[in-house]
């Protein structure tokens, strides 16, 4: 094998792999990338399992074949070469040798009959979804999935697509860790597929690797199915994830109904008073106390090491008294992904679950669970 490749395109195609690729692994295969070089192109491919990431990348190719190799290491190297065409040639035994200018590097690579079969694709039926509006559905959702491993069915955003209450044909994508719930959806262009009308979970480390595609630029993302598999098509890079073997928990049971004490405030006031406080809170609970009465949001925090500290913030709220407790990094978090001035703050009382609502979305919220203080 033995292709030429400009630098910046090589170091961008290996960039994409490093998130996929097992640093620490009993199969020292999934630390490679697979490269296969054919017509004008290479193709890289990386797995680990449960996620896989194939793209392919200009190149011009003399001798086809294909080799793996460290892909970590190998991006150290393409990083560090001068500006300009890069060499790659794959000799006898699997050995590498890598010229750009006046360096020369020859590495160890291990044979691509090894290396874990990559599914072909073609045949799944795929919908199309806008990146920009993919990329804020995931922004809007990705901070509330849980980090718990125990908690298997939370580890995942939840998609599904469903008609509204207007009857409008909308993706839906939920996340939640037991103590906060975030839920949005867009309308869905065309028809879906029995899978996402049957509701299904993309598991973390495939969301962040979509999250990348949905943000090289505008377009579509193709979305489909095969087996127990997402299968997310941009342009000319293909991510295959194994969906979470599981069931996504009741989330409608914990959407508060009747909140009807609301309050509206603005964005980046209560974000960065929320900020300020938490910086005196407990560095456990992260806990903040909101006082709210007419016209005014009191934001409290207290550390028996530290001290107090305390702020009043102008809202608009003509309800009665209500005093409660959050933690003020599940606030901060939600107040970061917002796009809009204001949100309303709806609560009911002190001991239930708060909503958190966009002044003029209303297929977006997020529920957080009280705290004791």
């Amino acid at each position: 094998m033995y292709f030429t490749i400009e630098k910046d395109v090589f170091l961008r195609g290996l960039g994409r792999v490093q998130g996929i690729v097992e640093r620490k692994t009993t199969l020292p295969i999934l630390s490679n990338v697979l490269i296969v070089a054919r017509d004008g192109e290479i193709g890289l491919t990386a797995t680990d399992l449960e996620v896989g990431l194939n793209g392919s990348y200009a190149a011009t190719v003399k001798t086809p074949g294909k080799i793996t190799v460290a892909a970590k290491k190998l991006h150290e190297i393409i990083k560090e070469l001068p500006d300009g065409e890069v060499s790659f040639r794959a000799k006898e035994n699997s050995w590498i040798e890598i010229r750009c200018g006046k360096a020369i590097f020859n590495i160890v690579g291990l044979a691509a009959e090894e290396f874990p079969y990559f599914p072909e694709l073609g045949r799944e039926r795929f919908i199309e979804i806008k990146a920009a509006d993919l990329k804020e559905m995931i922004e809007k959702t990705l901070f509330s999935v849980s980090t718990d491993e125990s908690k298997y069915n939370l580890n995942g955003i939840y998609f599904r697509a469903m008609a509204d209450e207007n009857n409008r044909e909308v993706l839906r994508l939920v996340a939640t860790d037991g103590h906060r719930l975030a839920l949005i959806q867009r309308p869905l262009n065309g028809e879906s597929t029995e899978e996402l009308r049957n509701g299904v979970i993309f598991p973390r480390k495939g969301i962040v690797e979509l999250k990348k595609m949905t943000e090289e630029g505008q377009g579509t993302i193709l979305l489909g199915f095969l087996d127990n598999n997402a299968v997310v098509r941009k342009e000319q890079t293909t991510v295959v994830m194994r969906l979470v073997d599981g069931d996504f928990p009741d989330y409608n049971r914990v959407i508060p109904k009747g909140n009807d004490c609301i309050g509206t405030i603005k964005t980046v006031n209560f974000l960065h008073a929320l900020k300020r406080m938490a910086i005196l809170s407990s560095e456990k609970s992260r806990g903040v106390k909101l006082a709210i009465t007419p016209g005014m949001l009191e934001i409290s925090s207290s550390n028996p090491e530290f001290g107090e500290a305390r702020e009043e913030l102008e809202i608009d709220y003509q309800g009665p008294e209500i005093s409660i407790g959050f933690n003020a990094r599940y606030l901060i978090d939600i107040l970061m992904v917002q796009n809009e001035a204001s949100v309303h703050l709806n609560l009911k009382d002190n001991l239930s679950p708060g909503l958190v609502r966009p002044d003029t979305d209303p297929d977006f919220f997020a529920v957080v669970m009280p705290m004791r203080l």
